[in-house]
């Protein structure tokens, strides 16, 4: 029961998101818009509760599932890509490395640091 809780909150914050995009006219997907709600929600009671979790946990194992249709996709329509792969290729790794930078300055900001440890010689 707490795995159908859990995605039924998620779900639930996914429509919220859609919602919103539509009610706005954002250009963000419901997805994203959802996640931030979800995000702003867990700031705000302090907590995630257990069942949110637990389910998050099982969800996040099946992310490949997710990605395999457009690499499947990618795979079909490859010779629509001709002369573009250069770009492409760039697009990847400068997409990926700003998200790494992006990811390592949000810790750095809002995880605090330990302070360092002094030592009684």
């Amino acid at each position: 029961m707490p795995l159908l809780r859990g995605f039924l909150t998620l779900l639930l914050f996914l429509i919220l998101g859609e919602l919103l995009r539509y009610l706005c006219n954002w250009p963000v997907s419901g997805g994203v818009a959802g996640m931030m709600l979800l995000t702003l929600w867990l700031m705000i009671t302090g907590d995630v509760r257990d069942d949110v979790a637990q389910t998050s946990q099982h969800l996040i194992s099946l992310l490949i599932l997710l990605i395999m249709p457009g690499v499947v996709g990618v795979f079909f329509l490859g010779n629509q890509f001709d002369g573009q792969w250069l770009a492409i290729a760039a697009a990847l790794v400068g997409g990926t490395l700003l998200s790494v930078l992006t990811t390592l300055l949000l810790l750095k900001a809002l995880v605090p640091e330990k302070p360092a440890e002094v030592s009684h010689d």
